[in-house]
């Protein structure tokens, strides 16, 4: 179920890309899952592309085919967004269990290996500068061209990333997840300025209000 307590129009094309790691700027279209506060930025098939588009994972003549291809099929729509939020929550599952140094569910492995191996087999593998890259035709695949370099990201961090550095926020009403790239390991917050600054205040308060009740 797709949950929106703001009211107000999508953010997916302005979110922060915070996480060091695009599987996980991908399970940060979501905050505060579950919780009284959940903020949800993919609610269309339209919000994919968009995000899709600002995390750099197609091009803007992608994003402007992409955005026309969707207004204009219904059916493509839904099956964006629903095998995109399926993705997002697999790896967020994982993230999550990971960051509190658990192994991760083997139905949630596998289906990661799954989703990766069907968006692979729709790719081609094609020069870039002195080596190759995976490239997807969005005009044919779209959902895979969208889907594939994050799965391809996901499984990247899990087979060759030190798995310590997998964290969760500590901010109230957030979750969002991050690959701790600092060197002495000690990140906290997605953002120091955000979730970050409000613990500062929160603890200053509760130290005020302490003050005030020993006097």
């Amino acid at each position: 179920m797709i949950i929106d307590r703001t009211g107000g129009p999508s953010r997916a094309g302005s979110l922060p890309l915070v996480a060091s790691e695009l599987a996980f700027d991908f399970t940060n279209t979501t905050s505060d899952r579950g919780g009284p506060n959940q903020l949800e930025h993919l609610r269309e098939g339209r919000d994919v592309v968009i995000w899709a588009r600002h995390a750099k994972v197609i091009s803007d003549s992608d994003r402007d085919a992409s955005l026309a291809a969707v207004e204009a099929d219904a059916g493509l729509a839904a099956r964006l967004l629903a095998e995109a939020l399926d993705l997002r929550d697999t790896i967020y599952r994982i993230g999550v269990a990971l960051s509190r140094r658990q192994p991760p569910a083997e139905e949630d492995r596998t289906r990661l290996a799954s989703v990766h191996a069907h968006c692979l087999a729709c790719a081609k593998l094609s020069p870039f500068g002195d080596g190759f890259v995976w490239r997807w035709d969005s005009s044919q695949t779209l959902s895979e061209a969208i889907r594939g370099p994050i799965a391809l990201s996901a499984l990247t961090v899990l087979t060759q990333q030190n798995l310590a550095r997998i964290k969760q926020c500590e901010g109230d009403h957030c979750g969002w997840l991050f690959f701790d790239t600092t060197k002495n390991r000690l990140r906290r917050w997605c953002e120091m300025a955000v979730c970050g600054n409000r613990a500062k205040v929160r603890a200053f308060r509760q130290r005020h209000f302490e003050a005030k009740t020993v006097s």
